[in-house]
């Protein structure tokens, strides 16, 4: 099916749909550096700088099987699109990749300079095909196949970790840890889950004196990582210290309150963002030691959710806004070669030559904060609409917390 004929079955079952009935979302303002991808917007103040929400989707529990990715549980490969839904609530898919669940933001104010952004998440029941909403968890990562689930509860950072079966919704694992956890990732192949450990919980805010907006505590009480796995739930702690300025929020060694821990696509390697560095992130081994950066992770961006390509040729990139109005690049992982491909933000991949991304709308709709899901091809200047708008929330900081936010598995 080509990309004209997936345009026309999504707007004939837009058409078809009737508008869904829901409160309005507002917008949570990302962390210093990164910046919305819409040309714009110029800059975020640092000042202003706020947590980075890290939504992670990957692996699965196979009770020691080789294969851990179970049978199909969406078996179309095509695209099922709900353009009149937002957020959605029947399942949202393109090529190898799913909306498994999505999460709504809540800037929890304790005083007038205190604050706890808080996350309610809604989680693809595998017999309906619907969006449920799972109140008791504050993290969630699901694994490839949406089986499985890794999640942690209210409290953060948590003192355990469940392995949650997707199709029954009973925990089937938990897995107690002797440092606190409030960030999940599984690996790409699904047998290693990282955990990142922190002192305290990263979603905490404050809103500095002078200033109307909230952001993340400092310095951030990220203390180190697990990697667990996946089969046998055993696995092991590394430390990482923050580095000597990481309380100035323009130094070098600065990240943010939340500033998760991630496998490379090869599983190789540990990395996490490095906001204020030179090149932008930073690499472990397994254990913990320090390593460089590997040369195929030369053009891997923290900030684009996206990440690098199934086969890892491609990297995706920052905003473009040359070619349209709203359109990011993709990057060539070798020679850093650049594409512009359409789209604000680009936020999964379906496939090598597919993506899913956030857009803005046209005309009326022409606004940086009023986005929906869509699908863009590289070398195609068609878009597939994929779910409703989220709310047009502008530029008001204290309006910041609502709006739903995806997160993407392999299926």
């Amino acid at each position: 099916m080509n990309v004209e004929e997936l345009l026309h079955d999504a707007l004939r079952e837009q058409a078809a749909e009737q508008p869904p009935a829901g409160p309005g979302f507002a917008d949570r303002v990302l962390a210093v550096r990164r910046r919305r991808r819409n040309r714009r917007i110029a800059s975020v103040a640092a000042a202003t700088a706020a947590v980075v929400a890290v939504a992670v989707a990957v692996p699965l529990l196979d009770s020691g099987k080789d294969d851990v990715r179970p049978s199909g549980v969406v078996e179309q490969k095509g695209v099922k699109a709900h353009p009149s839904q937002s957020p959605p609530r029947d399942l949202i898919a393109a090529g190898n990749t799913a909306l498994a669940a999505y999460y709504v933001p809540n800037m929890v104010k304790r005083s007038a300079t205190e604050a706890v952004d808080e996350r309610s998440y809604w989680l693809l029941d595998q017999k309906t095909g619907k969006y449920v909403k799972a109140p008791r968890w504050s993290i969630v990562a699901v694994a490839p196949g949406m089986k499985t689930a890794a999640v942690l509860e209210k409290t953060l950072p948590a003192s355990r970790i469940g392995l949650l079966d997707l199709t029954t919704g009973k925990v089937v694992r938990w897995i107690q840890v002797d440092h606190g956890v409030a960030g999940l990732e599984f690996s790409h192949d699904g047998r290693k889950l990282v955990a990142t450990t922190y002192g305290g919980n990263p979603d905490e805010a404050v809103k500095p004196k002078g200033s109307n907006g909230w952001m993340g505590k400092q310095p951030s009480s990220r203390t180190g990582f697990y990697v667990f796995d996946v089969g046998s739930g055993k696995g092991s702690w590394s430390e990482v210290k923050l580095g000597a300025d990481a309380s100035d929020i323009m130094g070098a060694g600065f990240i943010n309150s939340r500033q998760d821990f991630s496998l490379t696509r090869d599983g190789k390697y540990i990395w996490a963002g490095s906001p204020m560095g030179n090149i932008g992130k930073q690499f472990w081994d397994l254990t913990g030691a320090a390593m460089p950066v590997p040369g195929n992770q030369k053009y891997l961006d923290w900030s684009v959710e996206a990440l690098d390509s199934p086969s890892g040729n491609l990297v995706a990139g920052g905003f473009a806004g040359k070619k349209w109005h709203t359109s990011s690049y993709v990057v060539d992982a070798t020679t850093g070669k650049k594409t512009e491909i359409r789209g604000q933000q680009l936020l999964a991949w379906a496939d090598d030559k597919t993506l899913v991304a956030w857009d803005i709308g046209k005309g009326a709709n022409e606004s940086e904060y009023h986005q929906r899901l869509v699908l863009v091809t590289i070398g195609s200047d068609k878009e597939v609409p994929l779910s409703g708008f989220r709310k047009d929330t502008g530029t008001n900081p204290d309006n910041s917390s609502g709006r739903w936010e995806p997160v993407f598995a392999e299926r």
